[in-house]
């Protein structure tokens, strides 16, 4: 594993800060289960609340390389914020859902992508019970998340998904192959060149796709910006929105910049979220 890896990858249950204290006017709920799949762990989200009920749903996938990860981290330069990035997300007025998905050591592709569809159905399904508005969806997710919240967005069916953010998610398996790529594909990329596309974003753009906020470090090590450029060219191909943005100086999970560098990042793609829903929104922090 890479120095960089050593500093992106979710602290040790020993060392990892506690959950940060719950703002007001948000209410948490954590480790509900929302599928049980026979010969494997059960599933689990964690729910962030606002007040009022109806409120859009932000569908949140974690990074990790697909192999390792929490399904309450998003990131390097969140784990000391109080309050939280997904209390931040609520107190603007978006119920945020934060997934389990298998990892690469216990299934391979498309297990994940069949659990975060589960979990979308789960939400439509106790939508009323939560309070959530199920028309209006947006994915967002970081590094492998963002892989997999870009094919969430580009292939689900019902209920379709109002936008999608993505920070730093690979778009291509054949672009960058290795170790992560073989071990959630359960093969090399290039030695099965179908399962590869089969797993790429970029295969799936077309002109009904949700808009799309792709935001990438221009010195991401990890996965090469060209991902994310290689995605919105495909998308614009089609005709659908999106908008890059590539960050200068960054590396993979914001490594590189300055935490009021961050804090735009963060504050621009709520903003662009709260948009996609139709909604305004306190995005201060």
């Amino acid at each position: 594993m890479s120095a960089l890896q050593d500093l992106i990858v979710a602290p040790h249950p020993d060392v990892a800060p506690l959950p940060a204290p719950v703002p007001p006017g948000v209410r948490v709920m954590r480790g509900v289960p929302y599928a049980e799949i026979e010969g494997a762990r059960p599933l689990e989200l964690d729910l962030w609340l606002p007040e009022g009920g109806h409120a859009p749903l932000v569908l949140f996938l974690h990074g990790g390389a697909w192999r390792r990860g929490r399904r309450d981290d998003m990131g390097p330069r969140t784990r000391q914020w109080s309050p939280g990035p997904f209390a931040r997300i609520a107190a603007a007025g978006l119920a945020v859902a934060c997934v389990d998905y298998r990892l690469s050591g216990e299934a391979v592709f498309p297990a994940q992508l069949d659990d975060v569809r589960t979990a979308l159905h789960w939400l439509v399904l106790r939508s009323g019970e939560l309070g959530i508005d199920v028309r209006r969806v947006v994915a967002w997710g970081e590094s492998a998340g963002g892989h997999l919240a870009s094919l969430l967005a580009l292939t689900s069916a019902e209920p379709c998904l109002a936008a999608a953010v993505i920070w730093y998610g690979p778009a291509d398996l054949a672009l960058s192959p290795g170790p992560p790529e073989s071990l959630l594909l359960g093969a090399d990329p290039t030695a099965d060149p179908g399962k590869a596309r089969e797993a790429s974003p970029v295969a799936h753009a077309h002109r009904d796709a949700p808009p799309f906020l792709l935001v990438h470090g221009e010195n991401d090590s990890l996965v090469p910006r060209t991902h994310s450029q290689a995605l919105a060219a495909r998308l614009r191909e089609a005709g659908a929105p999106v908008d890059l943005h590539l960050v200068p100086s960054a590396d993979h999970g914001w490594h590189g910049i300055s935490d009021n560098e961050f804090e735009a990042i963060f504050t621009s793609s709520l903003r662009f979220a709260l948009h996609a829903v139709g909604e305004g929104g306190n995005t201060t922090s």
